[in-house]
């Protein structure tokens, strides 16, 4: 899936409102009109839609993260972590975090789509890269989530 394709689908799922985003980026210190956001949002293969890439995404779900949560200050001596490319496990952790989803939530979302995990599935899901137990966060469960969501916060 596509970083437009997530955007797209994680804003209708919860339904967020243009201007809502647009505060999102700018929380991030990214500046967006909504016409800009418009083209973000279109689909493929439509004209004028524009590629939202890694560092776009990452500024638009750090920006929702903090407009849902509040300003994480951070601690003494510690220094943010800037991925070079930002896969589908880091983006389902921010927005479980925007969502303040722990384990059972996250289950839920995803059974209400028809995908049974088991809570060391979804665990395999959130560890680190090197660890022996990590599990790629594939297009299937993306799209599985999205759906998910959209039940269960539109119904």
């Amino acid at each position: 899936m596509s970083n437009n394709d997530i955007m797209r689908g994680f804003r209708y799922a919860l339904d967020i409102k243009d201007s809502e985003m647009v505060e999102a980026f700018g929380i991030s210190g990214y500046e967006l009109t909504i016409e800009d956001l418009k083209n973000f949002l279109k689909k493929d293969d439509e004209e004028g839609q524009v590629k939202c890439n890694d560092r776009i995404m990452t500024l638009f779900l750090d920006g929702f993260i903090t407009l849902k949560r509040g300003k994480k200050e951070p601690k003494e001596g510690e220094v943010k972590k800037v991925e070079k490319k930002l896969t589908n496990n880091m983006i389902l952790k921010k927005m479980q975090i925007s969502l303040n989803l722990r384990s059972e939530g996250m289950l839920k979302i995803f059974k209400a789509a028809g995908l049974e995990l088991s809570s060391s599935e979804l665990s395999a899901l959130f560890r680190n890269k090197d660890h022996k137990n990590y599990m790629e966060c594939g297009d299937k469960f993306m799209r599985n989530f999205l759906k998910g969501l959209t039940i269960c916060y539109r119904g």
